[in-house]
């Protein structure tokens, strides 16, 4: 019997880490159909599935395609940048009241009833 290989999992980022650019993300070479996929609101194997088959047919022209959609992509990025959210501001935590303080509202606010 063989001995298993442990199965490195990539874990999720949290929900407060951003997430790294698209460019620098594992499965994305400069991350033009991601990009286009979160700005449209499609899924984007809906565009390197097509683009892949093009390969195919005419490596020349897809990298070609390829490349401008990414130049597009970028120029856009940096004429409308995505607003970022503000920062949550931390609230002070509230002053503890005293058990007495609680007792004798309690009473008080009995007693006007």
């Amino acid at each position: 019997m063989q001995d298993a290989q442990p199965v490195l999992v990539q874990e999720a980022p949290a929900a407060h880490e951003p997430l790294p650019a698209l460019p620098l993300r594992d499965h994305t070479i400069l991350g033009v159909c991601e990009a286009l996929g979160e700005d449209f609101g499609f899924n984007p194997l809906f565009l390197r599935i097509p683009l892949a088959t093009l390969v195919l047919w005419n490596f020349v022209a897809a990298i070609g395609i390829y490349l401008a959609l990414g130049v597009a992509v970028a120029l856009s990025r940096l004429i409308f940048p995505a607003a970022r959210p503000a920062a949550v501001p931390q609230l002070a935590p509230a002053p503890a009241v005293p058990a007495a303080a609680n007792q004798a509202n309690s009473d008080g606010e009995r007693l006007a009833a």
